[in-house]
């Protein structure tokens, strides 16, 4: 596997490296003031000098066991930096600081001895994370309530490269509140600063003069010498939710962004947050998730597509998925918040010793996503099957179908067995009025007149029930033509996918149109 991009995160010796240091508890000093002159008392333990910054800014360790491309499962530590906001705690990391990990160490001021923390609530989208730190008392930073200008004077604090020992940058903001998306996340408003950071420092505060946070530190480039925190316009709210125990824009997988050996995107996952969405669907470290609500993932190197789905669909709603299973090569599908993976049938295989169709060395590298014209479905065709129709029709009976259909020149496809290709309708009418079965009856008494019919089947996967049919020797070919009726669990529209195989090819590509197809509006 090649990954597109390396990401500043956790600090990594061997595999990872597990660095530390410890809590204590800071004293407060009162700037000496003239008899005449009254001053407001700051509130107790609040930090506003950069000397006392080392009693908010601490340094995480996060044992567990992590799966990765190149090296399998392993158990590890590694360090990251944080801050703490509140007197009894509360503390903000980075997500993949701390999100799957085991047992979680915070170290502050150099302290040797450390204090245990429990993750309140994280999001792998906005690389935001809330801990809690056993015991209160402790000293705090306050959130910057202001406007955010390029060159504003800034300082980076936390533990770089795994060093024990309290560390600072300064430099000034160079842009500031604008979005982008990274191998690890999607973030919404961004800063980029000149005050260095590297590995370790994730997770830590930039602060202004006053020693209030502007940003969290979450990313950099040493090629560029460029650094990014996640602006406290976005994290401030997010935080707030977090705090309280609430997920935001979260399944629960702590991943990234990734290409395997034979150009297939997704995303990787190391570990997931026990409990979550997605560890209740059944995803494990070493799983690559490849789409989620019909949407492919990762195709641009970045969790864009992956955070935009959990942004729409919600982390709480049922989003459907489909999983590689790396190790065993298994193609997993169900729903986060819905049903559990299982594995998905393949016509590939099942086909492979029955069907009789042309051999061909040529493969299909490249799929893209059609829609029907009203863009309430969608489908992954090969890119070579480039004739598209997406109208509606009415059937005989009168009744509305949505549709679409592709192949490599629709009128061969259409009229003849010599061009391969598929057809996808849906309509409710047809939930209204008839079956799957008695569906494809109707195509039974006119296919069976040009094929050979072999038989009529279950069929079942998460997300639809049904029936297919199977049809071998088409016209004067070697074609093989599949008929699948099916519904969701919730009824309310039948699905009618047909699909033509002349090649053994075009087998594969009928695993990715069914693993694909997807109804998201009125049909």
């Amino acid at each position: 596997m090649k990954r597109t991009f390396a990401a500043v995160g956790l600090v990594f010796a061997l595999i990872l490296s597990a660095c530390g240091g410890a809590a204590s508890q800071s004293s407060t000093t009162t700037a000496p003031s003239q008899t005449t002159t009254t001053t407001e008392a700051l509130p107790e333990g609040l930090v506003t000098t950069v000397e006392d910054l080392p009693q908010a800014t601490i340094q995480i360790v996060s044992t567990g066991s992590f799966v990765t491309p190149d090296f399998g499962e392993f158990e590890g530590s590694g360090s990251g930096s944080g801050f703490i906001i509140d007197p009894s705690g509360v503390a903000v990391t980075n997500s993949h600081v701390v999100s799957g990990a085991g047992l979680i160490e915070v170290f502050i001021g150099g302290d040797p001895v450390s204090v245990n923390a429990q993750i309140l609530g994280v999001s792998e989208c906005n690389d935001l994370a809330v801990i809690d730190l056993a015991g209160d008392g402790y000293s705090y930073l306050e959130w910057y309530d202001g406007t955010i200008t390029p060159g504003m004077d800034v300082v980076a604090a936390g533990y770089p490269l795994g060093d024990p020992q309290f560390t600072v940058t300064a430099g000034i903001i160079s842009k500031s509140d604008f979005p982008g998306d990274t191998e690890w996340a999607s973030v919404n408003a961004i800063l980029e600063h000149d005050a260095r950071i590297r590995p370790g420092n994730s997770g830590g505060p930039l602060v202004n003069d006053s020693m209030q946070v502007v940003g969290v530190n979450y990313a950099g480039r040493d090629d560029t010498d460029q650094n990014f925190a996640i602006s406290v316009t976005d994290a401030a709210g997010i935080v707030a939710e977090l705090r309280t125990g609430v997920d935001v824009d979260s399944v629960g997988i702590n991943g990234y962004a990734l290409f395997t050996d034979d150009g297939t995107p997704g995303i990787w996952v190391e570990t997931v947050q026990p409990g979550s969405p997605a560890d209740s669907a059944g995803v494990t470290g070493g799983d690559m998730v490849t789409r989620m609500s019909g949407v492919s993932l990762g195709a641009e190197g970045t969790m864009a597509e992956f955070c935009d789905v959990i942004r729409t669909q919600g982390g709480s709603g049922v989003i459907p998925v489909e999983v590689l299973r790396y190790e065993t090569s298994q193609v997993l599908r169900g729903q986060f918040n819905g049903e559990a993976l299982s594995e998905v049938f393949s016509f590939a295989e099942e086909l492979d010793e029955t069907a009789t169709v042309e051999e061909s060395s040529a493969t299909y590298t490249e799929y893209t996503l059609i829609s029907d014209d009203t863009g309430a479905m969608q489908v992954e065709v090969p890119v070579e099957w480039s004739d598209i129709d997406g109208a509606p029709y009415v059937d005989a009976e009168g009744r509305n179908i949505t549709d679409v259909r592709a192949a490599p020149d629709l009128t061969g496809f259409l009229e003849t067995w010599g061009t391969p290709g598929m057809i996808f309708s849906a309509s409710s009418a047809w939930a209204e009025s008839t079956s799957e079965e008695a569906l494809l009856d109707l195509y039974l008494d006119s296919l069976e007149t040009q094929c050979t019919y072999d038989d009529r089947y279950v069929y079942e996967d998460p997300a639809y029930t049904g029936f297919y049919d199977l049809y071998f020797e088409c016209g004067d070919t070697l074609a093989t033509y599949v008929v699948v009726a099916a519904q969701p669990p919730e009824g309310g529209f039948i699905i009618l996918v047909q699909v033509q195989a002349n090649e053994d090819r075009d087998f594969d590509a009928l695993d990715r149109i069914l693993a694909s197809f997807f109804v998201s509006g009125d049909v």
